[in-house]
């Protein structure tokens, strides 16, 4: 790359008028991977702006992939075939894009920048026909253009975002499966960090799916320009995962602008929270707050995103379907719509188990719930319960008391595990997803107990307030078992038990009676009265439940 206004002035040797870009450029030049990403979270090449343009040209032009993305040559061949000697685009936006808006970043982008990343958009739909879908991509072109050479760079560098294809450390989905499979698994990381916020929509009825499917836009569509190039910064060294971490600060810290009942528009007023995020923080905070999030590791996120793919696969997506954003959009509501409204339960209400159902993994509930067993129906018999569940996970059991009080836990594993281990002791199986949960507590008088702690953790102290905490609108707590030790527990009862760090919940081989106590492995308070009588037991699983592969290892102590 020539130096900074090479080309203006021909006859300046800029490096001695700026001479610390230029001894920042040569320590950029100078550094391993592992110190980039520290320059790059640290802001080393923020300004002047032509330091940021040398610095993208040396990271992406760093990027090895197996995949042989295109030369800049192949953007003026491209360009001649579509455009001729037109200079400007009037063919319609690539089919990829979700919307035919191009973001102009607060109008750091003139018109003649606006149709150069139409051009460039139409050549790399052109170049990769395979892409159906990358709604991303408009904004991630915008971005680069601001710091490329010219029109023919800029498709170079995204081009070889575009052909990175390493699975643990990507930068751009190019199919509705694969999006959709990242929106679920920012999905997921939402529903163990930020859980308030995400049951607030979740009671609201409107659709959570739709909801998590904007996340990646509010990086790359919502945010401030110069908030959005401190993320690009980061993105280019380190991938996907990053953005993920930036979305969870933004879930996590956004407050409904008014109660719950009368919010009409999550989606909106997400999108207007991200817009002025300068109001609460700078990006200097917002970049120090997102790698302080406790977030999975890569390999994990990849575990969980392949789960997610084949589950919505099974649920009727596929990876090569090349549709228009509005039959896209007419699709995915078909395919998203999970039935609560039918659902025939002496346990809960519909809206309950809607609330429950937002706080199992996104690739379980994408599935209607579907009743395994029910004391009602099939008696008050262990042996009946064990006949009725085993052969299907997951499955959510839910728990009505005598006193109305009503709980349950999400169980991750078949209980056909316990079968494993010849052995009369207790067998200890599950995975680090299970957890336990009230759905109405009469003696709480709606308090949230036990969220303050989880919120707390995730806390991002620019205008975060947890206001869920004093209100009774909110209808179910989970509590989490935080690490890996976290079990369920099978012999003559059922229990979810950490050792012992005391039992969140037993019960009776007759299903007639149980007790639950504080539970170090979940760190949850007793669910209801210590020793309680049981009126009604259900266990719910999710239609084409048996065949999942989890993302997790199955735990064992025995």
């Amino acid at each position: 790359l020539e130096s900074p206004g090479s080309e203006m002035f021909p006859f300046v040797d800029w490096e001695k008028i700026d001479p610390e870009a230029s001894e920042r450029y040569q320590k950029i030049l100078e550094s391993e991977h592992q110190r980039l990403k520290a320059m790059g979270r640290e802001g080393f090449w923020a300004t002047p702006h032509t330091l940021r343009a040398k610095a993208y040209y040396h990271i992406i032009h760093g990027i090895h992939s197996r995949c042989v993305s295109p030369e800049r040559d192949m953007y003026y061949e491209l360009s001649r075939k579509l455009f001729g000697e037109q200079k400007l685009s009037t063919h319609p936006v690539p089919e990829y894009m979700e919307a035919g808006e191009i973001p102009r970043y607060k109008h750091c982008l003139n018109k003649a920048g606006v149709n150069s990343v139409k051009k460039i958009l139409l050549c790399l739909g052109k170049y990769f026909p395979e892409m159906n879908f990358c709604p991303i991509l408009p904004a991630l072109v915008s971005l680069i253009l601001h710091f490329s050479q010219d029109e023919a760079e800029c498709f170079y560098s995204v081009s070889r975002l575009i052909c990175y294809n390493d699975p643990n450390k990507r930068y751009i989905d190019q199919t509705f499966l694969t999006y959709r499979a990242s929106c679920m698994t920012f999905g997921d990381l939402a529903n163990r960090c930020c859980r308030g916020i995400r049951k607030l929509i979740a009671s609201s009825h409107q659709n959570l799916f739709e909801f998590y499917s904007d996340w990646i836009m509010w990086i790359f569509a919502d945010l401030p320009f110069t908030y959005a190039i401190r993320v690009l910064d980061v993105y280019l060294l380190e991938g996907y995962k990053v953005l993920y971490r930036f979305a969870v600060i933004f879930f996590s810290a956004f407050i409904p602008p008014q109660k719950v009942a009368d919010v009409e528009d999550f989606r909106t007023d997400m999108k207007r929270f991200v817009q002025n995020v300068a109001r609460h923080c700078t990006a200097e905070n917002l970049l120090e707050r997102a790698f302080l999030v406790p977030i999975a590791t890569r390999r994990e996120l990849n575990l969980l995103f392949k789960a997610n793919k084949v589950s919505l696969m099974q649920k009727g997506w596929f990876l090569n379907v090349t549709v228009s954003p509005r039959v896209f959009s007419s699709y995915r509501q078909s395919v998203d719509t999970v039935d609560f409204n039918n659902l025939s339960s002496s346990v809960v209400t519909g809206t309950e188990m809607r609330v429950v159902w937002a706080w199992i993994p996104e690739r379980f509930a994408l599935f209607s719930p579907i009743k395994l067993f029910s004391t009602t129906e099939h008696g008050e018999s262990l042996a009946s319960f064990y006949y009725h569940v085993e052969g299907h996970e997951p499955a959510v059991l839910i728990i009505k008391t005598v006193d109305e009080e009503v709980f349950g836990a999400f169980i991750s594993s078949d209980m056909a595990e316990r079968h494993k281990y010849d052995t009369d002791k207790a067998t200890f199986f599950g995975t680090c997803e299970c957890f336990v949960f009230t759905v109405s507590h009469p003696a709480l008088h709606g308090k949230c107990i036990g969220m303050a702690t989880n919120v707390k953790k995730y806390d991002c102290s620019f205008s975060f307030v947890p206001a869920w905490s004093a209100t009774n609108d909110y209808l179910t707590i989970p509590f989490t078992a935080p690490s890996q030790e976290q079990f369920t527990v099978s012999t003559s009862f059922c229990l979810f038990s950490g050792g012992n760090g005391g039992h969140a919940l037993c019960f009776q081989q007759n299903l007639e009676a149980g007790y639950t106590e504080p539970c170090d492995t979940f760190k949850s308070p007793p669910l209801c009265k210590r020793h309680f009588k049981i009126q009604s037991m259900e266990v719910w699983g999710i239609q084409n439940s048996i065949c999942f592969s989890q993302p997790f290892p199955s735990q064992q102590n025995i």
